[in-house]
Protein backbone atom coordinates (compact mmCIF):
# COMPACT_ATOMS: atom_id res chain seq x y z
CA UNK A 1 0.00 0.00 0.00
CA UNK A 2 1.43 3.75 -1.01
CA UNK A 3 -0.30 6.04 1.35
CA UNK A 4 0.06 9.83 1.47
CA UNK A 5 -0.15 11.79 4.67
CA UNK A 6 -0.99 15.55 3.65
CA UNK A 7 0.06 17.81 6.79
CA UNK A 8 2.42 15.53 7.59
CA UNK A 9 4.35 17.30 10.03
CA UNK A 10 1.20 18.80 11.99
CA UNK A 11 0.42 16.79 15.27
CA UNK A 12 -1.89 14.30 13.84
CA UNK A 13 0.00 13.44 10.85
CA UNK A 14 3.08 13.22 12.35
CA UNK A 15 1.91 10.55 14.68
CA UNK A 16 -0.02 8.63 11.63
CA UNK A 17 3.34 8.92 9.37
CA UNK A 18 5.53 7.28 12.21
CA UNK A 19 3.02 4.80 13.00
CA UNK A 20 2.81 3.60 9.06
CA UNK A 21 6.72 3.69 8.64
CA UNK A 22 7.38 1.68 11.73
CA UNK A 23 4.96 -0.70 10.23
CA UNK A 24 7.13 -1.15 7.16
CA UNK A 25 4.50 0.59 4.96
CA UNK A 26 5.49 3.01 2.11
CA UNK A 27 4.81 6.65 3.30
CA UNK A 28 5.00 10.12 1.54
CA UNK A 29 4.39 13.15 3.25
CA UNK A 30 3.12 16.78 2.34
CA UNK A 31 3.49 19.86 4.39
CA UNK A 32 4.29 23.47 4.44
CA UNK A 33 7.38 22.89 5.90
CA UNK A 34 10.62 22.26 3.87
CA UNK A 35 12.15 18.26 4.81
CA UNK A 36 15.95 18.19 4.02
CA UNK A 37 16.04 14.27 5.61
CA UNK A 38 13.90 12.37 3.33
CA UNK A 39 12.74 14.63 0.05
CA UNK A 40 12.67 11.56 -1.80
CA UNK A 41 9.01 11.00 -0.36
CA UNK A 42 8.22 14.15 0.64
CA UNK A 43 6.17 17.02 -1.33
CA UNK A 44 6.67 20.71 -0.30
CA UNK A 45 3.11 22.47 -0.31
CA UNK A 46 3.35 26.36 -1.09
CA UNK A 47 1.19 27.77 1.67
CA UNK A 48 0.49 30.71 -0.20
CA UNK A 49 -0.89 29.06 -3.36
CA UNK A 50 -1.61 24.95 -3.01
CA UNK A 51 -0.70 23.43 -5.53
CA UNK A 52 -1.95 19.40 -5.39
CA UNK A 53 -1.07 18.27 -9.08
CA UNK A 54 2.37 17.68 -9.25
CA UNK A 55 1.88 15.58 -6.21
CA UNK A 56 -0.41 12.74 -7.45
CA UNK A 57 0.44 13.26 -11.11
CA UNK A 58 3.56 11.59 -10.59
CA UNK A 59 3.22 8.90 -7.92
CA UNK A 60 0.79 6.77 -7.66
CA UNK A 61 -1.30 6.40 -4.02
CA UNK A 62 -3.81 4.10 -2.71
CA UNK A 63 -4.79 5.81 0.13
CA UNK A 64 -4.49 9.69 0.75
CA UNK A 65 -5.17 11.32 4.19
CA UNK A 66 -5.86 14.91 5.00
CA UNK A 67 -4.86 15.93 8.11
CA UNK A 68 -3.44 19.44 6.71
CA UNK A 69 -5.82 21.93 8.02
CA UNK A 70 -6.11 25.14 10.52
CA UNK A 71 -7.44 23.85 14.02
CA UNK A 72 -8.31 26.88 15.82
CA UNK A 73 -11.68 27.93 16.83
CA UNK A 74 -10.58 31.70 18.43
CA UNK A 75 -8.74 32.11 15.35
CA UNK A 76 -10.98 30.87 12.92
CA UNK A 77 -13.23 33.57 14.26
CA UNK A 78 -10.37 36.05 13.96
CA UNK A 79 -9.40 35.54 10.14
CA UNK A 80 -12.26 33.21 8.42
CA UNK A 81 -10.96 33.18 5.03
CA UNK A 82 -7.90 32.15 6.20
CA UNK A 83 -9.90 29.03 7.99
CA UNK A 84 -12.01 28.61 5.15
CA UNK A 85 -9.14 28.35 2.42
CA UNK A 86 -6.96 25.84 4.78
CA UNK A 87 -9.81 23.59 5.87
CA UNK A 88 -12.10 23.59 3.13
CA UNK A 89 -10.85 24.97 -0.21
CA UNK A 90 -8.00 22.84 0.00
CA UNK A 91 -10.05 19.54 -0.01
CA UNK A 92 -11.57 20.56 -2.58
CA UNK A 93 -8.17 21.12 -4.32
CA UNK A 94 -6.98 17.38 -3.56
CA UNK A 95 -9.89 15.85 -4.89
CA UNK A 96 -9.89 17.49 -7.95
CA UNK A 97 -6.09 16.25 -8.43
CA UNK A 98 -7.22 12.68 -7.38
CA UNK A 99 -10.17 13.03 -9.82
CA UNK A 100 -8.08 13.68 -12.99
CA UNK A 101 -4.85 11.81 -12.07
CA UNK A 102 -5.73 8.78 -10.01
CA UNK A 103 -9.45 8.47 -9.43
CA UNK A 104 -8.89 5.01 -7.34
CA UNK A 105 -7.07 6.67 -4.74
CA UNK A 106 -9.30 6.03 -1.67
CA UNK A 107 -9.58 9.59 0.53
CA UNK A 108 -9.63 10.03 4.14
CA UNK A 109 -10.68 13.65 5.57
CA UNK A 110 -10.07 14.82 9.01
CA UNK A 111 -13.17 17.01 9.87
CA UNK A 112 -14.36 17.62 13.58
CA UNK A 113 -16.79 17.11 16.16
CA UNK A 114 -17.30 21.03 15.55
CA UNK A 115 -19.82 20.23 12.87
CA UNK A 116 -22.24 19.32 15.89
CA UNK A 117 -22.05 22.15 17.00
CA UNK A 118 -24.34 22.29 20.78
CA UNK A 119 -26.68 19.05 19.80
CA UNK A 120 -30.10 18.63 21.46
CA UNK A 121 -29.01 15.05 22.78
CA UNK A 122 -26.63 13.14 23.70
CA UNK A 123 -24.51 11.21 22.86
CA UNK A 124 -24.06 12.53 19.54
CA UNK A 125 -24.44 10.39 16.42
CA UNK A 126 -23.55 10.58 13.14
CA UNK A 127 -26.72 11.42 11.63
CA UNK A 128 -27.65 14.26 14.03
CA UNK A 129 -27.75 17.55 12.11
CA UNK A 130 -25.10 19.66 11.63
CA UNK A 131 -25.26 23.03 13.26
CA UNK A 132 -21.63 24.66 14.10
CA UNK A 133 -21.35 27.30 15.91
CA UNK A 134 -17.55 28.76 15.08
CA UNK A 135 -16.85 29.29 11.68
CA UNK A 136 -13.99 26.58 12.09
CA UNK A 137 -17.14 24.25 12.46
CA UNK A 138 -19.17 25.05 9.76
CA UNK A 139 -15.86 25.21 7.33
CA UNK A 140 -14.82 21.44 8.56
CA UNK A 141 -18.70 20.39 7.42
CA UNK A 142 -17.87 22.16 4.33
CA UNK A 143 -14.92 19.98 3.56
CA UNK A 144 -17.65 16.95 4.25
CA UNK A 145 -19.82 17.95 1.75
CA UNK A 146 -17.16 18.61 -0.15
CA UNK A 147 -16.04 14.89 0.11
CA UNK A 148 -19.63 14.03 -0.91
CA UNK A 149 -19.83 15.83 -3.87
CA UNK A 150 -16.69 14.23 -5.38
CA UNK A 151 -17.92 10.55 -4.24
CA UNK A 152 -21.59 11.36 -5.80
CA UNK A 153 -20.53 13.27 -8.98
CA UNK A 154 -16.62 11.54 -9.57
CA UNK A 155 -17.02 8.40 -8.05
CA UNK A 156 -14.06 9.27 -5.60
CA UNK A 157 -14.17 7.38 -2.62
CA UNK A 158 -14.19 9.44 0.15
CA UNK A 159 -14.58 9.44 4.23
CA UNK A 160 -14.75 12.18 7.03
CA UNK A 161 -13.83 11.22 10.36
CA UNK A 162 -14.87 13.33 13.25
CA UNK A 163 -12.49 13.94 15.23
CA UNK A 164 -13.54 14.65 19.17
CA UNK A 165 -10.89 15.94 21.45
CA UNK A 166 -7.59 15.06 20.45
CA UNK A 167 -4.61 15.45 22.81
CA UNK A 168 -1.52 13.14 23.16
CA UNK A 169 2.69 13.86 23.16
CA UNK A 170 3.62 16.89 20.35
CA UNK A 171 0.53 18.52 20.77
CA UNK A 172 1.26 22.60 21.53
CA UNK A 173 -1.81 24.08 22.02
CA UNK A 174 -5.55 23.34 23.12
CA UNK A 175 -6.49 22.67 26.91
CA UNK A 176 -4.05 20.89 28.49
CA UNK A 177 -1.07 23.28 26.89
CA UNK A 178 -2.89 26.26 27.29
CA UNK A 179 -2.97 25.17 31.52
CA UNK A 180 0.34 24.08 31.28
CA UNK A 181 1.87 27.17 30.66
CA UNK A 182 -0.80 29.27 32.80
CA UNK A 183 0.41 26.88 36.11
CA UNK A 184 4.15 27.05 35.40
CA UNK A 185 3.99 30.72 36.41
CA UNK A 186 2.93 29.68 39.44
CA UNK A 187 0.56 32.77 39.59
CA UNK A 188 -3.23 31.75 40.27
CA UNK A 189 -5.19 31.87 37.28
CA UNK A 190 -9.02 31.59 35.93
CA UNK A 191 -10.09 29.57 33.23
CA UNK A 192 -13.38 30.13 30.91
CA UNK A 193 -17.01 28.26 31.26
CA UNK A 194 -17.81 26.64 34.98
CA UNK A 195 -15.90 23.35 34.63
CA UNK A 196 -19.07 21.79 34.47
CA UNK A 197 -18.52 21.89 30.32
CA UNK A 198 -17.78 18.02 29.00
CA UNK A 199 -15.87 16.37 25.95
CA UNK A 200 -14.71 13.49 24.45
CA UNK A 201 -11.08 13.14 24.17
CA UNK A 202 -9.32 10.64 22.35
CA UNK A 203 -5.23 10.07 22.49
CA UNK A 204 -3.66 10.80 19.57
CA UNK A 205 -2.61 7.02 19.21
CA UNK A 206 -5.87 6.01 19.64
CA UNK A 207 -6.83 8.09 16.77
CA UNK A 208 -4.18 6.75 14.74
CA UNK A 209 -5.25 3.38 14.99
CA UNK A 210 -8.56 4.79 14.22
CA UNK A 211 -7.67 5.98 10.63
CA UNK A 212 -5.85 2.89 10.21
CA UNK A 213 -8.86 0.56 10.63
CA UNK A 214 -10.73 3.24 8.64
CA UNK A 215 -8.46 2.45 6.40
CA UNK A 216 -9.35 -1.08 5.14
CA UNK A 217 -13.04 -0.57 5.66
CA UNK A 218 -15.81 -0.12 2.84
CA UNK A 219 -16.76 2.78 4.64
CA UNK A 220 -15.85 4.78 1.28
CA UNK A 221 -19.24 6.10 0.32
CA UNK A 222 -18.84 10.27 1.55
CA UNK A 223 -19.16 8.35 5.37
CA UNK A 224 -18.53 10.74 8.21
CA UNK A 225 -17.59 8.20 11.48
CA UNK A 226 -16.84 9.45 14.61
CA UNK A 227 -13.46 9.77 16.33
CA UNK A 228 -13.84 9.61 20.16
CA UNK A 229 -13.88 7.17 23.39
CA UNK A 230 -17.77 7.57 23.74
CA UNK A 231 -16.87 8.73 27.45
CA UNK A 232 -18.25 11.99 28.65
CA UNK A 233 -15.47 13.80 30.70
CA UNK A 234 -16.45 17.09 32.68
CA UNK A 235 -13.67 19.70 32.42
CA UNK A 236 -13.31 20.55 35.73
CA UNK A 237 -12.40 16.84 35.83
CA UNK A 238 -10.11 17.04 33.27
CA UNK A 239 -7.94 19.57 34.37
CA UNK A 240 -7.59 18.12 37.77
CA UNK A 241 -6.65 14.62 36.43
CA UNK A 242 -3.78 16.45 34.77
CA UNK A 243 -2.87 18.81 37.52
CA UNK A 244 -2.51 15.41 39.95
CA UNK A 245 0.94 15.13 37.44
CA UNK A 246 1.77 17.97 39.28
CA UNK A 247 4.73 18.28 42.30
CA UNK A 248 2.98 21.64 43.44
CA UNK A 249 -0.96 22.84 44.41
CA UNK A 250 -2.15 25.20 41.33
CA UNK A 251 -4.15 27.78 42.09
CA UNK A 252 -7.07 28.10 39.56
CA UNK A 253 -10.51 28.64 39.13
CA UNK A 254 -13.51 28.90 36.62
CA UNK A 255 -15.05 32.33 35.37
CA UNK A 256 -18.12 31.38 34.61
CA UNK A 257 -17.19 33.34 31.19
CA UNK A 258 -18.47 31.69 27.87
CA UNK A 259 -16.08 31.77 25.30
CA UNK A 260 -17.30 32.47 21.59
CA UNK A 261 -17.62 29.38 19.40
CA UNK A 262 -17.42 26.94 22.03
CA UNK A 263 -19.97 24.54 22.59
CA UNK A 264 -21.04 22.79 26.09
CA UNK A 265 -21.83 18.93 26.31
CA UNK A 266 -20.25 16.39 24.17
CA UNK A 267 -20.02 13.09 24.22
CA UNK A 268 -19.79 11.07 20.92
CA UNK A 269 -21.92 7.54 20.02
CA UNK A 270 -18.69 5.12 18.31
CA UNK A 271 -20.77 2.44 17.33
CA UNK A 272 -19.31 2.76 13.83
CA UNK A 273 -16.00 2.92 15.08
CA UNK A 274 -16.44 0.00 17.63
CA UNK A 275 -17.86 -1.78 14.72
CA UNK A 276 -14.65 -1.38 13.08
CA UNK A 277 -12.73 -3.66 15.80
CA UNK A 278 -11.71 -0.11 17.97
CA UNK A 279 -10.59 -0.62 21.36
CA UNK A 280 -9.03 2.90 23.55
CA UNK A 281 -5.44 1.98 24.66
CA UNK A 282 -5.35 5.32 26.44
CA UNK A 283 -7.76 6.73 29.54
CA UNK A 284 -7.55 9.99 30.33
CA UNK A 285 -5.28 9.47 33.19
CA UNK A 286 -2.58 7.49 31.77
CA UNK A 287 -2.76 9.96 28.75
CA UNK A 288 -2.23 12.54 30.74
CA UNK A 289 0.65 11.30 33.22
CA UNK A 290 2.25 10.44 28.93
CA UNK A 291 1.48 13.92 28.44
CA UNK A 292 3.10 15.69 31.41
CA UNK A 293 6.16 14.14 30.98
CA UNK A 294 6.84 15.06 27.15
CA UNK A 295 5.85 18.20 27.71
CA UNK A 296 8.03 18.65 31.28
CA UNK A 297 10.76 17.07 28.92
CA UNK A 298 10.58 19.97 26.06
CA UNK A 299 10.18 22.71 28.53
CA UNK A 300 13.84 21.55 29.90
CA UNK A 301 15.58 21.55 26.57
Amino acid sequence: MNYLIIGSKGFIGSHLMAHLINRGEKVWGADVIVDYTDAERYFLVDASNSDFHSIFENQHFDICVNCSGAASVPDSIQHPMRDYYLNAVNVFKILDSIRIYQSDCKFINLSSAAVYGNPTSLPIREDTVACPVSPYGLHKYQSEQVCSEFYHYFNIKTCSLRVFSAYGDGLRKQLFWDIYQKAKTGIPFTLFGTGNESRDFIHVNDIVNAIDLVSKSDYFKADVINLANGEEIYIKDAVATFFNSFSTNINYSFSKEERKGDPVNWVADISKLKSLGYKSTFNLETGLQQYYKWITLKEKK
